[in-house]
Order: structure tokens, then C-alpha cells, then sequence
């Protein structure tokens, strides 16, 4: 069953980016951080129902992806296969959960499908395919695989000379996957200063610690010896996070955002704690996590 967007969603999210474009930044920073905490709620529901997820992950992504479909990507809900879209790629696709909930609080399908993730048959499976769900560019699951797909359809844009630009949400830990390197020294070779890649750097994968089972850094030498313009930002800072992902790309070169951010953000007993990348939280869990972020 393929889900379909909600109607009137698209004027809707036009109102909504709209009003905030227009706010104080200090409104507009508090606006999108509750919106931000609703989406961790929905997302804690979702795992709680399903049994299994990774909410910890999900949680370190959910500010970067606010303020993605609130402000910064040219799509519409109601025609997600719009030609001239921007594409985002979310790499790093065990964190289906707290996509699927943005894309749901954007229109792209009505909340109550969230109601049934990860169930049998259901279209929000654990990773998400773009068969059934729309606002999903690409199927992905398997780490490594989300950049070279960018790159890919940003020499697509390239070729069309449209200005649509693409960007891709990888992990810390991803990168650890020498096919992230192979697509950037391709991206830097042609130049695609179309494309942008945020890192979600959190510091943790499955099990330990970035830097105790494969070291990154100096991460940003790194990005920028491979031919990227680097910046960093504060992952949960909504207001760092517009300004440095409307600013103009540096011509000729691909941008690499380093997103600094914590795993389990936003609930106490999760943030920076590794047995959160996949554990479900236990009914009190939940309660007390729904308190911290509903205050």
C-alpha cells in the first residue's frame, strides 16, 4: 500500500515557513524546537508501539530534519515527485522513525499511518523504501550507500542545468564506510557545489564509541582534503542550523556540514548513552521521557 499526502498540506507548509521565515530569530529558534520535541514525542510512541527502533539515533537527527522540511527544502507534500525538488537522502536509514514522523508533520501521509510502523505489511517498515512512502528518494539501510546516491543525483541536476539542490544526512559512524569516500572524491571532482552532506556527528554507533572503533578525526581535515567546504554547526541549535543551511555553497565545491549533536537528545537518561542505539524504552521510560519533552 502506498501512503498518500495529506490534502491542503502543501499551503499549509507554506503558511508555517512562511510565518517563521518572518519571526525573530529568538521566535523562530523557540518555534521549531517545540515542533522538533513534538516529533521526538510521536517518534517515542512509534518505537514504544513497534517494539524496536532506534530512538537514540533518531533523536541526535530530528533538529537537522525540522529544519529541513520546515524551512530550507523546496518540496511539496502534495506532489512529491515534483520535477524541479530538492531531493534529500537520509543515509543513515535505521533512523526511520524520526524521518518518517517529520515527513508525516510536513503532509506527506496523515499521522495516524505513523500508528502502524513497523507493523506486518505495514509501509513504514524499519528502513524506509520509496515504493510505498512518498518523500523517500531512495531506499537505504545499508550504510555507505546514501552519498554515492547524492552524487549521483546531483550530476543528474547538473545535466538538466536545474537549480535544485541535494542533500544527504549520513552517520558519524557511517563514514567508516570507504564508499562515503569514493562518492566524495567524485562530488569535489565535479565540482557539484549543488550538493550538501551533513554528518550527524554524535560521536557513538552500534556498541562504543566513533573514536574507539575506527577514529574520524580530524574529521573536518579530512572532508576538506577530499576538496568539500567545511562547516560546523551546532546540531540542535534550529537557528545555527537555518543559517548554515541557507547560505550560499562556495562556487565549484560541495559543502560538507559537520552537525555536532547527541545521541538520545532531549530525554536525560538517553543523551550520550550507547545502549540507546537500539533499546526500547520501558513503559515508565516513556513516561518519563514524554515529561522531559514535553517541558
Amino acid at each position: 500500500m502506498t501512503l498518500k499526502p495529506v490534502p491542503g498540506s502543501a499551503q499549509r507548509l507554506r503558511l508555517l515557513r512562511r510565518s517563521l521565515a518572518g519571526a525573530p530569530p529568538a521566535e523562530r529558534r523557540a518555534r521549531l524546537a517545540a515542533i522538533s520535541d513534538a516529533i521526538r514525542r510521536r517518534d517515542l510512541e512509534m518505537i514504544r508501539h513497534a517494539g524496536m527502533g532506534h530512538v537514540g539515533g533518531d533523536f541526535s537527527a530530528v533538529d537537522i530534519l525540522t529544519v529541513l522540511y520546515v524551512l530550507v527544502l523546496d518540496c511539496d507534500p502534495e506532489r512529491p515527485e515534483a520535477p524541479e525538488r530538492d531531493r534529500f537522502i537520509q543515509s543513515k536509514g535505521h533512523s526511520s522513525g524520526t524521518l518518517y514522523a517529520t515527513l508525516s508533520y510536513a503532509g506527506f501521509f496523515p499521522d495516524a499511518e505513523l500508528d502502524t510502523y513497523m507493523d506486518p505489511l505495514s509501509p513504514l517498515g524499519g528502513h524506509p523504501d520509496r515504493r510505498e512512502v512518498p518523500g523517500i528518494e531512495t531506499n537505504t539501510g545499508p550504510l555507505g550507500h546514501g552519498l554515492p546516491v547524492a552524487v549521483g543525483a546531483a550530476i543528474a541536476a547538473r545535466l538538466d542545468g536545474s537549480p535544485r539542490r541535494v542533500v544527504v544526512l549520513t552517520g558519524d559512524g557511517e563514514l567508516q564506510e570507504g564508499s562515503n569516500w569514493e562518492a566524495a572524491l567524485t562530488a569535489a571532482h565535479r565540482g557539484l557545489d549543488n550538493l550538501t552532506v551533513v554528518v550527524d556527528r554524535n560521536r557513538l554507533q552500534q556498541g562504543a564509541r566513533t573514536e574507539d572503533t575506527a577514529a574520524l578525526e580530524p574529521l573536518a581535515d579530512k572532508w576538506a582534503a577530499f576538496g568539500f567546504a567545511v562547516r560546523g554547526v551546532d546540531g540542535h541549535d534550529h537557528e545555527a542550523l537555518y543559517e548554515a543551511l541557507t547560505a550560499p555553497p562556495e562556487p565549484g565545491r560541495p559543502t560538507c556540514l559537520i552537525a555536532r549533536t547527541e545521541k538520545g537528545h532531549g530525554v536525560s537518561f538517553m543523551a550520550d548513552r550507547v545502549e540507546w542505539h537500539h533499546r526500547v524504552p520501558t513503559a515508565e521510560e516513556t513516561v518519563r521521557a514524554m515529561a522531559e519533552l514535553a517541558g
